[in-house]
């Protein structure tokens, strides 16, 4: 057996919560394993929606086991707050999550310090979610973090006495103070306690070494899927840096994030919403200064799931989109919203780019002024909403997604058109390959 993976190819929000939950069925185990409480997976079902941060999206599944895996860090406030929003709809969640040992912990200090280097950045800020997600993977890199398997050692308090200590000594040193900002509205001594009551809740879920319990369950025949947040265009160090996130996003992070080698990757599974988004600063070469951006913003609901933040919008970009199936090797790609451009007479995708006179094929080093080469296509005016089968499609929206194959040289094997997962159509696909 071995772990398929199922990540975004864009910058964020393509949607990934959602088809997560329709697989689910077909998995024993869903493991999330990078970022953190910056990203934002929302599932409906049934009339009900909710946005997990840190729960993996199999939750809804009572059969699936949910790790929270090493390379995740964790919030436990937060974490705490979805366990408790999952109960009042009738969800027991503790008995069917596990957490990493290794995973390490967001501190409150690690908040009060990704707001100081924020407010510090001025008009070079990189629009940072301010969840603590920097600070927290600039501690785990410098050796010096705090990780879950710690909280149940007998010097716990006196560990996190100490690195509270030197961040509050790094933050009064740039001329801030634990008073400077409120968490979550308020205080720091008042967010504190309650940070320090949400370990105790969490202490009675099992934690587990995710190394040993992902191979585990692949000995024992179980199926696991990998589930990556935010996207491969915010990765660390194959996205427009420095305007990313602070983990490895591609598929390489589920070996580092998850304990496993690379020969143990299975499918991947790349998760494209058939226009773009960005949330927060950097480069974004497709982006839609005018009406037509503003229309894909409120028809497509464009606002960060975390932040509430709205999300610039654009035309698809597919010379960034092949980027990302090379460096993450995509055996399949599933479709997500085609339904917001239903109504444009045409619609373009990005296919090159210009800069200084030059024609760019690849995405380069720099990101920053590129000009899109738009190739327009025939638009659709049908209602992709209530489609229940692909022959059922406008020949225009079957053209679109087959450019999009035949340019990335990937099959688009599922395609979503909205948002609950009754709303989800197999195309190409062997379906009893998940069954």
């Amino acid at each position: 057996m071995k772990v398929d993976v199922l990540l975004g190819l864009q910058w964020g929000d393509e949607g990934k919560g959602k088809i997560v939950d329709v697989l689910t069925p077909r998995y024993d185990v869903i493991a999330r394993f990078q970022g953190g409480p910056n990203a934002g997976h929302t599932i409906e079902w049934d009339g009900h929606k909710v946005v997990l941060h840190t729960i993996p999206s199999g939750v809804l599944n009572p059969k699936a086991i949910n790790l929270i895996g090493s390379g995740v860090i964790i919030d436990a406030q937060i974490l705490k707050k979805e366990i408790e929003k999952l109960a009042s709809f009738g969800m027991e969640v503790k008995s069917r999550l596990r957490i990493a040992r290794k995973a390490h912990l967001i501190l409150p200090t690690h908040r009060l310090l990704d707001a100081t280097l924020e407010k510090s950045r001025g008009e070079a800020k990189i629009g940072s979610t301010l969840k603590g997600i920097g600070p927290t993977y600039t501690d785990k890199i410098a050796r010096q973090g705090i990780r879950m398997g710690d909280v149940i050692q007998p010097d716990f308090i006196k560990r996190y006495e100490h690195a509270k200590n030197a961040h509050i000594r790094t933050i009064s040193a740039m001329g801030e103070s634990t008073a400077s900002f409120l968490l979550d509205g308020i205080s720091f001594e008042e967010y504190e306690k309650q940070w320090l009551d949400a370990l105790k809740f969490l202490s009675d879920i099992e934690q587990v070494d995710s190394e040993y319990f992902i191979h585990q369950q692949l000995s024992a025949g179980k199926r696991v899927l990998a589930e990556g947040a935010q996207g491969t265009l915010l990765d660390v160090d194959f996205g427009s840096y420095p305007f990313v996130t602070s983990s490895n996003t591609v598929t390489a992070g589920v070996c580092t994030g998850l304990g496993i080698a690379p020969s143990l990757v299975g499918n991947v599974f790349g998760i494209v919403k058939a226009y773009c988004t960005r949330v927060g600063s950097g480069p974004f070469p497709t982006e839609l200064f005018n009406e037509t951006g503003d229309t894909l913003r409120k028809n497509g609901n464009e606002f960060g799931s975390t932040t509430g933040r709205p999300r610039r919008c654009g035309w698809l970009d597919l010379a960034a989109l092949k980027y990302s199936v090379m460096i993450n090797g995509v055996t399949h790609i599933f479709l997500t919203k085609p339904d917001v451009l239903s109504g444009f007479d045409q619609i373009a995708v990005a296919t090159s780019y210009q800069r200084d006179g030059a024609s760019l094929t690849e995405l380069p080093y720099d990101h920053e002024n590129l000009t899109p080469v738009l190739e327009w296509r025939k638009g659709w005016s049908e209602d992709l909403t209530k489609l229940l089968d692909v022959d059922q499609f406008p020949v225009e929206f079957t053209d679109y997604i087959k450019f999009i194959e035949d340019f990335t040289g990937v099959p688009v094997s599922i395609v979503s058109v909205g948002p609950d997962r009754e709303q989800t159509i197999f195309r190409d696909f062997e379906q009893n390959f998940l069954v």
